[in-house]
């Protein structure tokens, strides 16, 4: 439709991508190519040609829709009735008329631009895209496990971008306007949304769409992408089975949901997760899981759940694993409380650098829960046992790149010690393989799995990580001896 331009591709959304063309290369268009405004993955419908370039006649359908009064129980609060006669009469004042086929995919896409994701809709269904991202100019860029990349269309104008934001909000049951500038909450279907305005973001709207993949992976996938050598797979199931309370931790995008996921998935059938979330991602394949959400408040300032609150409310349901989906605040004094008060198994994910930097961000956040620093590292100091760190490489891979183990220091400093580790020399090449190419180890990479979102390792010092000196108390704690791993 005319609110978007057609730009330069790099990542083309096509419908259903072919292997050449799945992450194109900067360059012009290929050869027959074609860019694309939305998007459908394969076993979806094709849209009709009735919508796609019509602005007119969709505002016209749009503004008549507009003063329908809201009916409850219906999609967006317009009756299916009323919407498709309104399309039928848009397209015969225009001399069209609609067959069967061409009037349903009328009708998905006036709710899509109208009220929905719009012209992200086929970006959002393609199945290895996991975040979107708009920014003010128009430009949209798209993550499918390599790195970001231009998307081959944007918007035409920054109100396009604005009345996404705002429809968007509105969908979650939030307000986004200059009083509000800032919304970050989930849209149905389990995508995460953020989306900032004016005046917090001078140059324009930019929004951020999550995109969850759940059930893509678990530990034994990971074993076979080469993500994770083997033998690191057996400690960290040892840390699950002897109930080990650890963090998770890496940036932003590193794969701390999707691991953490796949180890609660080794955790015994007939023990009960309770799940704490802000934003639920966690979807572990596991029997008896029990989820909690927080909650923002409302237009009226009304409604808020706050993490730290649910936290204590989850050790009230006889939880076996305690498990918080992202430290990032005041809940962490409840989560050391309750790892310090026979909650065996807890974990978490938590933002680092590198796992020796977790006591300053243990302490920065409990700081933001009145605990003075002292308080904070002799409960992290005896409630934490294992920390599991991952990092993003520069084309886009995920790595697990070291397990390490909490060690009390003199007097009331603990510190975090290397157990196993991958050096920066020991990281395979940067480029990972797509669907059906080969990887630096030679082997191809599944079909059907998100190209290059975990790295391959090579056959060589990869594969048999070294040890650090944190490995023997980490053993002990395992129930092993430190010859164990060679």
């Amino acid at each position: 439709m005319s609110a978007l331009r057609r730009r330069e591709p790099v990542f083309h959304p096509s419908a259903p991508p072919a292997p050449a063309e799945r992450f194109a290369t900067d360059g012009p268009t290929p050869p027959g190519g074609r860019r694309q405004t939305a998007a459908r993955p394969a076993a979806s419908r094709e849209p009709s040609t009735f919508f796609p370039d019509d602005e007119q006649l969709l505002a016209t359908v749009r503004s008549r829709v507009a003063a329908v009064a809201p009916e409850p129980g219906t999609p967006d609060g317009v009756p299916a009735a009323r919407l498709v006669a309104e399309i039928r009469a848009a397209a015969a004042a225009q001399g069209r008329i609609l067959g069967a086929g061409d009037l349903s995919a009328a009708v998905e896409q006036v709710r899509d631009h109208a009220w929905g994701l719009g012209p992200l809709r086929g970006l959002v269904e393609h199945p290895q895209v996991t975040d979107l991202l708009v920014n003010g100019d128009g430009s949209i860029w798209a993550d499918s496990g390599r790195g970001l990349r231009p998307v081959a269309m944007a918007f035409s104008s920054p109100e396009e971008v604005r009345l996404l934001a705002t429809r968007l909000a509105a969908a979650c049951g939030q307000r986004l306007d200059e009083s509000r500038p800032w919304v970050d909450a989930r849209l149905p279907g389990g995508i995460r949304l953020h989306a900032v305005v004016p005046p917090a973001a001078p140059e324009g709207t930019h929004v951020s769409l999550r995109i969850l993949r759940p059930g893509r992976f678990d530990l034994d996938h990971l074993v076979r992408s080469g993500a994770l050598p083997g033998i690191w797979a057996e400690v960290l199931v040892r840390v699950i089975e002897r109930k080990l309370s650890f963090l998770v931790t890496g940036g932003t995008g590193a794969g701390k949901t999707t691991l953490l996921a796949a180890l609660l998935g080794k955790v015994a059938s007939h023990e009960r997760i309770v799940l704490v979330e802000d934003v639920a991602e966690l979807c572990p394949a596991h029997p008896h899981v029990v989820r909690l959400e927080a909650r923002h408040a409302n237009v009226e300032g009304r409604g808020e759940i706050r993490l730290d609150e649910l936290v204590r409310q989850a050790l009230r349901m006889r939880p076996d694993r305690l498990v918080v989906g992202e430290c990032r605040g005041s809940e962490v004094r409840e989560l050391l409380s309750a790892l310090n008060t026979g909650q065996e198994g807890g974990c978490g994910t938590l933002h680092a650098n590198a796992a020796t930097e977790v006591p300053a961000r243990l302490q920065a956040l409990g700081g933001l829960g009145g605990m003075p620093p002292a308080s904070v590292r002799l409960q992290a100091a005896a409630a934490l046992e294992a920390v599991i760190h991952l990092r993003r490489l520069p084309g886009g891979a995920r790595q697990v790149c070291e397990v390490a183990t909490v060690c009390r220091g003199d007097g009331e400093e603990f510190r975090i010690l290397p157990a196993l580790s991958v050096s920066d020399s020991e990281v395979p090449g940067e480029h990972s393989a797509a669907p059906g190419e080969q990887g630096p180890s030679g082997r191809a990479a599944a079909e059907g799995s998100p190209s290059g979102s975990w790295e391959e390792f090579e056959a060589g010092s990869a594969a048999r990580p070294r040890t650090g000196p944190g490995w023997p108390a980490l053993a002990r704690r395992l129930g092993c001896s430190a010859g164990d791993l060679p």
